[in-house]
């Protein structure tokens, strides 16, 4: 690897990490403030039984009593498998949970740095046990479990969509392994689904080089991506793809300079194969979340209404023009 490109990959994961970690210092002092009146926080829950804040949700729960269980909204944040915390996340649900129709949820899981994978998705997979174990405590449908995710969070929801129920991601973390850990449907936003094939999709003169010892991906691997392919398929999203797979709403930049557009295409290709109700959304001009204009956010309010609360929508792959100028690069 370059000794340019070395460093800036460096300088970019550790200024992802500093702007997380102050980021993270103002949110725990406002996050009181950031909560609607009509909904309670109940904060840094452990799902696996231990000790480690980063194997911790949020939820959000509608002060007002339902005489039915609700549907959920869970999301996970992302931060190149590196950097980012769940509180950060709490204003993109939020709104789901003000609106009285769901419970909404902010999941944690640990970082590259303190493990490697398939860590991360057991820790999600403990996650979702875990509220399908306490559904009657929250009055939550465990039958109506949606998960979202950004870029990293991307790739941890479609492991979660299309891996359920096999054993060596699922894993046996946390005292509810009666639970299964299938959710009801995915919206995946610029998510790493080959990792392989990330290079080939990069923009020209893109300066993250995924096949690097050094990148976010390789880092959660253990090793150059390259080196690892039989650990790199179990991380892959596109491996686990079978005809019984939940529905699928994915977003993406095709400008995206971090994650390649390609990797929403090759997975949705994949569902579509096996006859998976999927969805792509291009944002045409679109950055690595940036330029995204408000309608990604209400198509994915949509989606979770489709298929959670049974209001019928008409889904088709499409394109959106980005809302704003050329992307800038920023950490994921």
């Amino acid at each position: 690897m370059p000794r340019v490109l070395f460093v800036a990959t460096a300088i970019a994961v550790v200024s992802a990490a500093a702007i997380s970690s102050a980021q993270l210092r103002l949110g725990q002092r406002a996050v009181a403030d950031r909560v609607p009146d009509n909904v309670q926080l109940v904060a840094d829950v452990p799902y696996a039984e231990t000790d480690n804040r980063r194997q911790t949700l949020d939820l959000l729960v509608p002060k007002a009593e339902s005489d039915k269980p609700r549907p959920v909204v869970a999301f996970i944040h992302g931060g190149a498998w590196r950097a980012g915390d769940k509180r950060q996340a709490l204003w993109r649900v939020a709104r789901y949970a003000d609106s009285g129709d769901y419970v909404a949820v902010s999941i944690g899981y640990r970082l590259s740095d303190e493990a490697q994978w398939p860590a991360q998705m057991h820790d999600c997979k403990a996650a979702i046990r875990w509220l399908k174990a306490n559904a009657e405590k929250y009055n939550i449908d465990p039958d109506k479990i949606g998960v979202w995710g950004t870029s990293a969070g991307g790739h941890l929801v479609a492991v979660l969509g299309t891996s359920a129920g096999v054993e060596a991601m699922d894993g046996t973390l946390g005292p509810h392994t009666d639970q299964t850990t299938s959710v009801a449907c995915v919206a995946d936003f610029f998510g790493p689904t080959d990792f392989l094939q990330m290079s080939k999709g990069a923009l020209p003169g893109a300066r993250l080089d995924h096949d690097s010892a050094r990148s976010p991906e390789s880092l959660l691997i253990g090793g150059a991506i390259h080196d690892h392919p039989e650990k790199v398929a179990t991380a892959n999203p596109i491996t686990y793809v079978t005809e019984d797979d939940p529905p699928f709403l994915i977003i993406h930049g095709t400008a995206d300079p971090t994650v390649p557009f390609n990797q929403s295409e090759l997975i949705n290709a994949a569902l579509k194969e096996t006859s998976v109700p999927t969805t792509l959304v291009a944002i045409e001009g679109g950055g690595h979340g940036q330029g995204f204009p408000p309608e990604a956010n209400n198509l994915v309010r949509r989606f979770f209404d489709h298929h959670l609360r049974n209001q019928h929508s008409e889904w088709h792959d499409q394109s959106i023009e980005a809302s704003e100028g050329p992307p800038r690069r920023r950490p994921r």
